[in-house]
């Protein structure tokens, strides 16, 4: 392991298992580690769904106990005006973004990657994403973690080629149990720590009741497709296609007793449209057009192109074909009929266990 040596990796610790054991294993393969603590959230004294103060004290604990000098840097601001800002402007204006994802493009793997290499003179940074990197004729790839029930490659579309080769995933050739293992075994005071969940910044608190400083509520109606009313909704851009919880209108009479869920919604109007069924007709999309595209190689493809996509995390890979409609936007063609589809979140292109691009929805293109 002497070829890492001299090579230096600054790793983003979260205070979370699968960072503490990337930083472990870094130092294992011979890197000369330092972590990084980044706060992104100025947070509210009281808000208890916040928890970067214990993530700041697991980090600083797990950095004692491997022996690794743990930076901190507050890039609150930037995330404030690059990720949370956006975050607002598109729910207001009635489409469900996807912060995670902007927080990796804007944060992580720009500024905390920049920082890294031009303040810390690192070689490398690393995180503990489930996610790998192949070197293949010269060209950095993304590939899917070994374990995909944990891939998160995902979130990790907009990246490109360049900053491939100076990124590390040390357990993406991992399983989530074989790092929760590797911890135990280290006696790690976090390898029983629950992982984060929902939107980084917003946790398990209810979203609604977040937005509300920010957005105010405005009640309206809520009409099945046949234009019957059924309920009160809180605002239309709070909630999302396909949305099931939070409708308040489980206990109709006299209605089948089939969930109901988000179909379509107009934000002008201030209406919420629902129909009953998660594989509905009116819930169902033959595919999408996209926009913001990254081809994470810049490879010339041939269109129409066969592969496979994602259109939300954790998504069983559905069989399509993209085709070029112009230079801000394409299609896909789903091979079978995909609940769901929604404005705002990503779709994610692969070929086999290669992650090579994605977009933004614009629109989806319905069943009928």
């Amino acid at each position: 392991m002497k070829i890492n040596k001299n090579k230096k990796v600054i790793i983003a610790m979260s205070g979370g298992v699968d960072s503490s054991v990337s930083a472990w294993i870094l130092k294992k393969q011979n890197y000369e580690v330092e972590g990084l603590f980044m706060k992104n959230w100025e947070e509210d004294d009281n808000a208890k769904h916040c928890t970067s103060e214990q993530d700041l004290l697991d980090a600083e604990n797990v950095c004692k106990m491997l022996n690794i000098h743990l930076h901190k840097m507050n890039f609150s601001t930037e995330f404030w005006e690059n990720v949370f800002q956006r975050f607002l402007n598109e729910y207001k204006s009635g489409i469900t973004p996807n912060p995670d994802i902007f927080c990796n493009k804007e944060i992580k793997f720009n500024l905390f990657l920049k920082y890294s290499i031009q303040n810390l003179q690192a070689d490398y940074i690393a995180t503990g994403h489930y996610a790998r990197i192949k070197k293949i004729s010269g060209q950095y790839y993304l590939l899917k973690g070994i374990d995909l029930d944990k891939d998160q490659t995902y979130f990790l579309y907009t990246l490109h080629n360049y900053q491939l080769k100076q990124i590390l995933f040390p357990i993406g050739a991992l399983k989530k149990r074989q790092v929760r293992d590797i911890a135990r075994k280290l006696n790690l005071t976090v390898a029983e720590k629950k992982d984060s969940t929902g939107i980084c910044f917003i946790g398990p608190k209810n979203l609604r009741n977040f937005l509300n400083p920010y957005i105010s509520e405005k009640k309206g109606d809520i009409i099945t497709t046949n234009s019957e009313i059924v309920g009160q909704h809180y605002g239309a851009c709070y909630y999302t296609l396909g949305q099931r919880k939070g409708l308040g209108i489980g206990g109709i009479k006299g209605r089948y007793n089939i969930p109901w869920y988000v179909v379509d919604k107009n934000v002008k109007k201030n209406i919420l449209i629902v129909a009953q069924g998660a594989y509905n007709k009116h819930l169902m999309s033959t595919g999408l057009i996209a926009k913001n595209i990254t081809w994470i190689n810049h490879e010339q493809f041939t269109f129409p192109l066969s592969c496979t996509v994602k259109t939300r995390y954790r998504q069983n890979n559905i069989s399509c074909k993209i085709d070029y409609v112009n230079n801000l936007y394409i299609k896909v063609v789903f091979d079978s009929p995909v609940n769901a589809v929604t404005p705002g979140q990503s779709v994610v292109f692969y070929l086999s266990e290669i992650c090579i691009g994605g977009g933004i929805i614009n629109s989806r293109i319905p069943l009928f």
